[in-house]
């Protein structure tokens, strides 16, 4: 029987190195030998594409290299996904995740998409260069909790607070999250936004602390 650190190392490089094989292996193994589904998957197969993101980002990794380790790594998902109880997520919580219109770089949102989807939230995704009123439009037919936008560019970033201002006027209690490389807390602040997802493997955390925060207000009312 394998230590829990072992099959989690193996979980995690399996993503990194992109080897399907030894993610299988390593998830199946984790099954076999009674190990939290759950963990397993953020603390592995989560924990490998948060390093797929970083070296993505310093230019180690391009996007082949990541559509792979997105391949292990759902490779894995297949397997510990369906042993995990519906509420192990925390919240059963939807998103809206979109790149701001003007913007057709994805390969963040797509990390973060990812991350929301592996932490077993529902994702709604509009893809890249989505019109503004897109976002809201979503929002209100899903009745999301999150909106998390992602721009690339000073330019395209204007858009988010605009969209901001769009929903918050429907709906004021909707958790707005952006991230993006322009993008700073004090940009979101300044914005009026309720998170700032530094990175891929951040973002789901900001999402359930808005989401608590906002639950926090609602129950105070």
């Amino acid at each position: 029987m394998a230590s829990k650190e072992e099959l989690l190392e193996k979980l995690k490089s399996g993503v990194v190195e992109y080897d399907e094989e030894r993610v299988k292996e390593a998830a199946q193994q984790s099954l076999d030998d009674g190990y939290v589904p759950l963990e397993m998957i953020m603390d592995g197969l989560a924990a490998g594409m948060v390093v797929v993101g970083d070296l993505y980002d310093r230019n180690e990794y391009f996007v082949p290299e990541v559509l792979m380790c997105a391949d292990a790594l759902y490779a894995g998902l297949a397997i510990l996904r369906p042993h995990v109880p519906k509420q192990a997520g925390g919240l059963n919580a939807q998103v809206v995740i979109g790149s701001i219109q003007g913007d057709v770089h994805d390969i963040g949102k797509n990390l973060v998409k990812m991350m929301f989807d592996v932490a077993g939230w529902e994702v709604h995704d509009l893809g890249r260069d989505v019109p503004l009123e897109k976002f809201v439009e979503e929002q209100m037919r899903t009745d999301s909790e999150v909106v998390a936008m992602s721009a690339m560019m000073t330019t395209t970033m204007l858009g988010m607070k605009k969209v901001i201002k769009m929903i918050k006027e429907k709906n004021p209690n909707v958790a707005i999250m952006l991230g993006g490389a322009p993008v700073t807390k004090d940009v979101a602040n300044l914005f009026g936004a309720d998170g700032y997802a530094e990175s891929a493997g951040n973002a789901v955390s900001e999402g359930i602390k808005m989401i608590g925060r906002l639950r926090e207000m609602q129950n105070k009312k």
